[in-house]
């Protein structure tokens, strides 16, 4: 509705900008900060000023003199300060979005389909140990980046990426293999680059309260190195499933050496001359291609740098047909955007069709100070300790709540608070005290009936419910298109606070009978789209608080 009444707006302003003799002048409009200043604002005016010769002054007081109130549902056209133009809308007109999202329900925000496939990748971290609180934001971000995109109409599919080859799996095997040992009484050594973390004793202890010492008598490598990945990989997606997040498919970095595909991007490459051979190892020029350095492809060992079966796995998502490619990363990954998009030029691929997204680091504040370790363990803090101790809804919200490029402080103090200060709380509490009014007209044997227009209630007073309502849509195609779910939730807070200025302001359930189905009408569209947009960053609604 909003980008309707925008687009009209936009085409009545460029008419009569025509008449007054500019043509192709592009139209700009700004909300106002304060609202004082009108719904929209624009500085056309000041900008024609030089072509036309006049004041800006002057220019903006012809154009309002020419503009049609009534036909832009305008409630005033005023010109304010050096020349801008200020437009208020016309509340009872504004108001009619409450009877659309009643119509609409959930779909209300819903972007038109767009023609482009995405393949959304994110978390993919080594199992080789527990998910930490990087993983966490990661998650958070790129599970609220999925659902947004599907709502503003994208085709999207979330992918972990399995990291069960290479050298890091190798050493789990071993770390594994070293604790099981220890276990028999033998002696044991964990060297650089093995596996610490309690999670490996658990396992070793497992294999052989199964097996006994049937391991210490037979080949065992392969077995250890299935099992610990194995056992990992549940212990992630069931962490995962806890923190809401779901992916559509599991991707092994392992089926890429065993269907070869591997092996026919590294011979594509030198066969079509993108690489060279320098000091015994196989270089991959992608200084070709804006990279600030050519880059190892085979060491000199003969074994294969990570970039290269990163290149056959991207060349293998783009094969099954997606147009886009989204990575989130951490922030040690930086240096890594430039090399891989050269590399994706070198195997005949658009490297803007991949982006990569880089999340900072997090911090955990307790008590006013920064905690690194876990009080069960002794070991960093992981999701799984965050999850227990705070829940799920409450920290997507905080991780959500700010910028995946900044770096992020993680209050678990306020993070559990029950009050105002606690933003998820605050959400919450909004789409409760909806329910809890709903459930007394019921304990008091009256029943909701929607309305069609409103003849009892001032649409003054519900301007700032109605004006959020009316921005949801545009939100969602921001969020989306920009790649910021923070946006979702900077969104809630606004909703939820115009929500509970209304309701400390007015009393919703009144004798008069066709007053309140006009308040809950509006509350029942307010809580359809806080839902909604809740679940759009994979926070739940409560009925009760």
């Amino acid at each position: 509705m909003l980008n309707k009444i925008i687009s009209k707006l936009n085409e009545e302003l460029t008419s009569i900008i025509n008449e007054l003799g500019v043509n192709d002048q592009e139209l700009i409009f700004e909300t106002p900060k304060d609202s004082n200043f009108g719904d929209l604002s624009t500085n056309i005016a000041m900008r024609l000023a030089k072509t036309l010769r006049k004041s800006p002054v002057k220019i903006a007081e012809e154009i309002v003199q020419k503009i049609n109130l009534e036909k832009l549902h305008l409630s005033k056209c005023e010109v304010a300060g050096a020349g801008f133009i200020n437009f208020y809308f016309d509340r009872n007109f504004l108001s009619q979005i409450i009877f659309e999202i009643l119509k609409q329900e959930d779909s209300y925000g819903n972007g038109p389909k767009v023609n482009q496939s995405i393949n959304l990748e994110f978390v993919s971290a080594n199992p080789t140990g527990y998910l930490h609180i990087g993983h966490g934001r990661g998650a958070a971000y790129g599970d609220s980046l999925a659902r947004i995109l599907r709502k503003a109409g994208y085709s999207v599919s979330t992918e972990h990426y399995v990291n069960d080859a290479g050298n890091q799996i190798n050493n789990l095997a071993n770390s594994i293999y070293e604790r099981y040992k220890e276990l028999f009484g033998l002696e044991f050594s964990l060297i650089d680059g093995y596996y610490h973390g309690k999670e490996i004793i658990t396992i070793a202890e497992l294999i052989k309260d199964e097996y006994g010492d049937k391991w210490l008598k037979n080949e065992w490598f392969n077995f250890f190195r299935q099992y610990g990945v194995n056992y990992l990989l549940n212990g992630l997606k069931n962490d995962l499933e806890k923190f809401n997040v779901r992916f559509d498919n599991w991707f092994s970095e392992k089926s890429l050496y065993d269907n070869g595909e591997v092996q026919k991007t590294l011979d594509y490459l030198i066969e079509n001359d993108y690489t060279y051979e320098k000091d015994g190892a196989v270089w991959l020029k992608t200084t070709e291609f804006n990279d600030e350095k050519d880059r190892v492809l085979v060491k000199s060992d003969g074994n294969l740098t990570y970039l290269t079966p990163d290149i056959a796995y991207h060349k293998n998502k783009f094969s099954r047909g997606f147009d886009i490619l989204i990575n989130v990363l951490g922030a040690d990954h930086h240096g890594y955007i430039d090399r891989l998009r050269a590399a994706m030029a070198c195997i005949g691929k658009d490297p803007n069709n991949i982006e990569i997204e880089i999340l900072q680091m997090v911090k955990i504040i307790k008590d006013g100070e920064e905690i690194k370790m876990s009080k069960r363990s002794g070991k960093a803090i992981t999701l799984r300790d965050l999850i227990d101790d705070v829940g799920t809804d409450a920290l997507r919200f905080m991780y959500i709540s700010k910028a995946l490029s900044t770096p992020m402080d993680l209050d678990l103090d306020l993070a559990i608070k029950q009050s105002n200060d606690n933003p998820v709380y605050y959400a919450q509490y909004a789409y409760a005290r909806i329910s809890s009014l709903f459930r007394t007209l019921e304990e008091n044997n009256r029943v909701f009936s929607k309305v069609n227009k409103f003849t009892k209630i001032d649409v003054n007073k519900i301007e700032k419910i109605v004006m959020n309502l009316l921005q949801y849509p545009q939100v969602v195609e921001e969020a989306a298109t920009k790649r910021i779910p923070h946006r979702i939730s900077q969104y809630i807070s606004n909703l939820a606070a115009s929500l509970h200025s209304y309701y400390n302001d007015e009393k919703i359930i009144t004798e008069d009978f066709e007053e309140t189905n006009e308040k809950l009408t509006v509350l029942k569209a307010v809580q359809i789209v806080l839902k909604d947009s809740l679940n759009l960053i994979g926070v739940s609604v409560k009925e009760k608080m």
